[in-house]
């Protein structure tokens, strides 16, 4: 086997693993369309398992532009529900809620009456 041997192995298999890659997408993107009916999914399955190359291309440009809106959507909600959690998690907590904390460290014994005295007026004071 000599080198351009080799390099030609390797274009092919890298064709394989795209063309794989974007059928995958593709498939994908028909099961997660919603305004899609069942029989228009059935028809464009059907059209990829019987003309795979043209098919895909057909969904590419028919459809490309509401893929590639929906991906946008779905990773703009992504990113809205991750800042959501953070602004959750990082919100300071209630004076109320840090009262309670200093209370329970009060009846375990990990901290001394004086000791909870100044953590409740700090929370009071904020």
């Amino acid at each position: 086997m000599s080198f351009w041997d080799f390099l030609l192995w390797i274009l092919w298999i890298y064709l394989v693993i795209t063309c794989v890659w974007i059928f995958i997408w593709i498939f994908i993107d028909i099961f997660r369309d919603h305004t899609l009916s069942g029989w228009g999914k059935a028809g464009w399955v059907i059209l990829l398992i019987v003309l795979p190359f043209l098919g895909a291309i057909i969904y590419l440009i028919a459809r490309g532009r509401s893929m590639t809106e929906r991906r946008m959507q779905e990773t703009q909600a992504a990113a809205q529900a991750n800042a959501d959690y953070i602004r959750s998690v990082a919100a300071a907590p209630s004076p109320t809620a840090e009262i309670e904390s200093a209370q329970r460290l009060l009846a375990s014994g990990a901290i001394s009456q004086s000791e909870f005295d100044a953590l409740k007026a700090k929370a009071l004071a904020s």
